[in-house]
């Protein structure tokens, strides 16, 4: 046994170290911070007609160039929040909830603003890979502006995330459904996924946050969405 673990009645006790635990205090700092959560349903007919068309790409990828999408319009959901000073940014870098045999991970896709869905598909297929071997370095996990934090592999339907501070939002996806529409009077079966925005009430209004959520469900059910079209 190493000398940092000690044996306890109940169990063995290892202190945290590195990166999990700078996460359990970024977890401790966000339990801090008033929050509020939107939710909204979208018609993922379109985004997963975007994954078939592009080989290699995931739906997780389509969500992260709609997210990038969104954010460049909303600039004040693309932020930080620290002593009473909010900033926002042009660049987009968008972190993505990773579980790993180590714990939660967080690794984040850089610039995605300048990106096509085949560049974000490399560059997460990249960090997600490294970040499930433990190859992560402190470059990948910092600087992010956003987080997605997708369990609808994991087939829960919808979630409420924590934030990642210091930024000002963060958004969860559940599970892909089929589920009846009208469809102005059409009633049609569509996959349709809950996406929940939790946000910093200190650095975003309802509103802000309403504007965001509606713009990427817009972005996610768009036909050009098909040909990466900007």
């Amino acid at each position: 046994m190493s000398a940092d673990t000690e044996t306890a009645s109940a169990g063995t006790a290892t202190p945290l170290k590195g990166i999990r635990r700078t996460a359990a205090r970024r977890m401790t700092a966000a339990w801090e911070a008033p929050v509020f959560h939107l939710t909204a349903s979208v018609d993922m007919t379109n985004a997963a007609a975007t994954k078939n068309a592009h080989e290699g790409a995931t739906l997780t990828d389509v969500l992260l160039r709609a997210c990038s999408r969104a954010l460049v319009k909303h600039p004040a959901i693309n932020a930080h929040y620290g002593g009473e000073v909010v900033t926002t940014f042009d660049e987009v870098n968008l972190g993505l909830a990773v579980a790993t045999d180590a714990g939660l991970m967080v690794p984040v896709v850089h610039g995605t603003q300048a990106l096509d869905l085949a560049g974000i598909a490399a560059a997460r297929g990249d960090v997600v890979s490294r970040a499930r071997i433990g190859k992560l370095g402190y470059a990948d996990i910092d600087g992010g502006t956003f987080t997605v934090s997708n369990l609808g592999p994991f087939g829960i339907d919808r979630f409420d995330a924590i934030l990642n501070v210091p930024q000002v939002a963060i958004l969860a996806v559940g599970s892909t459904a089929q589920r009846q529409v009208w469809n102005d009077g059409d009633p049609q079966w569509r996959p349709v996924a809950e996406l929940t925005l939790t946000c910093d009430h200190r650095a975003v209004d309802g509103a802000t946050g309403a504007r965001f959520l509606a713009d990427l469900v817009t972005e996610l059910q768009s036909a050009e969405l098909q040909s990466d079209g900007s």
